[in-house]
């Protein structure tokens, strides 16, 4: 399968699952392709190519899994049991090597996979994308030097303020191709 059948399968189960269960808001079906993939694959422009990218709060797999069909090495972390069946159920249908499934919270999956001195911490980036305020990722990753790469929307200018208020980083916003939203690349190093 050719990263376009690999899309057309995935719009395919999207929509096929989320008639059972709340994946995306149901407006959003009718343009996954500009909703959902085209605002993921956006990232691509601006991730280095030779990292591995953990994806937290995915979801139904946005930015991580269309990122994994762009060919990068993604960790999905996702909390929520009914949204990791249908993560795996994805994995598996698109035959996705490039893609680990994690079942549970973002804050455990750092305890896990990185220390407060991790030497690869270059080699790993954060994405997400609807997944919680910046301060709040801040929290999370703040014993780790890495970068982050989100998409956020219209708001992100209060989110750096209250998050300024907090910690030190410096960051690049980049215009939304596909809507009103940004992307934001942080530089946190501890």
């Amino acid at each position: 399968m050719n990263s376009k059948e690999k899309f057309e399968r995935y719009a395919e189960m999207l929509r096929d699952w989320s008639s059972r269960m709340n994946l995306v808001a149901p407006s959003t079906l009718a343009d996954i392709e500009n909703r959902h993939f085209a605002d993921s694959a956006q990232l691509a422009d601006v991730l280095p190519a030779d990292v591995d990218v953990y994806d937290f709060g995915s979801g139904a797999g946005f930015p991580g899994i269309v990122l994994a069909i762009l060919g990068w090495r993604v960790t999905c972390i996702e909390s929520i049991g009914k949204k990791v069946a249908f993560l795996n159920a994805v994995r598996d249908e698109l035959k996705l090597d490039n893609l680990t499934i994690f079942h549970g919270r973002a804050e455990d999956f750092l305890k896990q996979n990185t220390g407060k001195n991790d030497k690869k911490a270059g080699n790993f980036v954060i994405t997400a994308r609807a997944f919680a305020p910046l301060v709040k990722i801040l929290d999370y990753i703040r014993d780790i030097n890495c970068r982050l790469f989100l998409l956020k929307g219209r708001e992100i200018e209060s989110e750096i303020l209250t998050a300024k208020q907090k910690y030190k980083f410096d960051y690049k916003l980049i215009p939304s191709k596909t809507g009103d939203g940004f992307i934001i690349i942080v530089h946190f190093d501890r």
